[in-house]
């Protein structure tokens, strides 16, 4: 049995679920997003403020017992980004090393001999604060997280001197520098 595969998922108030056959809409003040769960092995139930996934047959294998939690945290992950939204927080750490937005690009100065320009999809919505501190929102968890992923990419986080790109509350190991 699947831990996590057997809690159930609280709809908020502003939030609904529709299931036509594999196929699962959630809808959200922030947004929509589509799921599909794989019917032949999973079956789903829905009440008034609770969801919940089961599967079809009573014995399960290793397999499906994992397929059963991730599929649910899948679907937890969705309700979140539809009701609260995914946010992600990066710091910019150096001399010099600032972020702009220009439209649709973010526009970083990391230390390099030019600028770097970022594309940024269009269902993620991000912001600069203090040329320093970027901030990633969006419904999708995994394109906020492979777009924060992205950017701290660009300049990883060096261990001397602590420069780069990090999340919030990422721990930097630290090195000591050569001696005389």
């Amino acid at each position: 049995m699947s831990k996590i595969g057997k809690k159930n998922i609280v709809i908020p108030k502003e939030s609904s679920i529709k299931i036509e056959g594999g196929n699962l809409t959630i809808t959200g003040p922030k947004g929509t997003k589509k799921l599909s769960i794989n019917d032949k092995i999973f079956t789903s139930k829905l009440s008034e403020k609770e969801f919940k996934i089961e599967p079809l047959e009573k014995k399960l294998d290793k397999k499906t017992s994992i397929m059963w939690g991730t599929y649910r945290s899948l679907i937890n992950n969705a309700v979140t980004g539809v009701t609260a939204g995914h946010e992600k927080i990066l710091e910019l750490s150096g001399v010099g090393f600032r972020a702009n937005l220009k439209g649709e690009i973010l526009n970083l100065q990391i230390g390099f001999s030019h600028d770097i320009n970022y594309k940024i999809p269009k269902e993620i919505k991000i912001t600069v604060e203090k040329q320093t501190i970027i901030k990633i929102n969006g419904v999708d968890k995994e394109l906020v997280s492979k777009v924060a992923a992205d950017v701290k990419s660009l300049k990883p986080i060096e261990p001397y001197k602590a420069k780069g790109i990090k999340e919030r509350g990422q721990f930097v190991l630290r090195k000591e520098g050569k001696k005389k």
